[in-house]
């Protein structure tokens, strides 16, 4: 009764989550991720991944009182095994989600995924787009392409992205970010070009505010950002914090027929995804790892929500 009354709604759900770092706790052969091994200096075994797992799954489940998302684009999560334990053994297991995820040559092994109920979303064609490296550039993530039908028939475009990191510096690092995002807006264009107001949705982790020189980049190309004024419960005014500093670096973007038609857009803020900030007051999210140091937190990001009718 649940999913009927969903579809009789009328509404498509996405939510946006970075995980922080949701590793399983073996090596992968020629990946960088021997410190989530249970004899490395972050202790990280397979009590605390399962601890990670259903933390994970228990966020998105809280998202709404009136059903499950539809789609949850996911940043920082390390294979297909995770993604199995995620879907089918976890808190979300009776879900029934399903799940396409990248298999990046990223160095650390970290992957972006898109999970989807299969009552509300029909996967017709999904693959990887590889992000060709620039001078002085490590290989990053894959990006995440997946179309699909929804209830209404429509045929909706799903990119997820985590643009590489600002380590090194913003300045340093953007040129990093601008090749993904080059990548990402020939899909763009290409879709456009061959279809009459397409339905295009982009998530994930852009490490960039919305008024970054790359966003900005990217919203040349026909979609706008949905998220850029979301704000959520107990004083969160964005999905990160630093040093005392709300930022949002996770974004959802979309092209004009969906940006029309989002009924909400904010920040998943509820208290067990917080802790107070001593250093600095208010509230911070509430994280598996400071610096080093082991809490049974959820992730050093929040969740991001678009709510939007079809």
């Amino acid at each position: 009764m649940i999913f009927l009354s969903l579809l009789l709604a009328g509404f498509l759900t996405l939510v946006e989550l970075n995980c922080e770092n949701l590793f399983d706790y073996f090596h992968d052969e020629g990946k960088q991720d021997e410190e989530y091994l249970p004899d490395a200096t972050r202790h990280w075994n397979k009590k605390r991944y399962w601890r990670k797992l259903n933390h994970t799954a228990q966020t998105l489940l809280s998202v709404s009182e009136d059903g499950i998302p539809d789609l949850i684009a996911l940043c920082e999560v390390e294979n297909d095994s995770v993604m199995r334990d995620l879907t089918k053994r976890s808190l979300l297991r009776n879900a029934g989600y399903e799940y396409l995820v990248t298999s990046s040559p990223d160095l650390r092994g970290i992957d972006v995924a898109l999970l989807y109920s299969p009552f509300t979303f029909s996967p017709i064609q999904s693959y990887p787009l590889r992000v060709e490296p620039v001078e002085n550039m490590r290989p990053t993530r894959d990006i995440l392409y997946v179309s699909g039908q929804i209830p209404s028939g429509d045929t909706i475009h799903v990119f997820v992205v985590h643009l590489p990191s600002r380590f090194g510096g913003e300045r340093y690092s953007r040129p990093f970010r601008q090749a993904a995002a080059e990548r990402l807006c020939q899909s763009i264009d290409s879709i456009q070009t061959v279809t009459t107001m397409p339905k295009i949705l982009i998530a994930g982790d852009f490490n960039e505010e919305d008024d970054g020189p790359v966003m900005q980049e990217i919203c040349r190309h026909g979609v706008s950002c949905l998220t850029n004024n979301a704000k959520g419960a107990n004083g969160v005014l964005g999905t990160y914090r630093y040093k005392g500093e709300w930022g949002s670096i996770d974004h959802i973007l979309s092209s004009p027929y969906i940006y029309n038609k989002v009924e909400r857009a904010f920040i998943h803020a509820p208290l067990f995804l917080l802790e107070e900030d001593q250093q600095y007051g208010g509230f911070k999210p509430r994280r598996t790892y400071n610096g080093m140091r082991y809490q049974p937190g959820y992730s050093d990001h929040l969740p991001l929500v678009v709510r939007i009718r079809y």
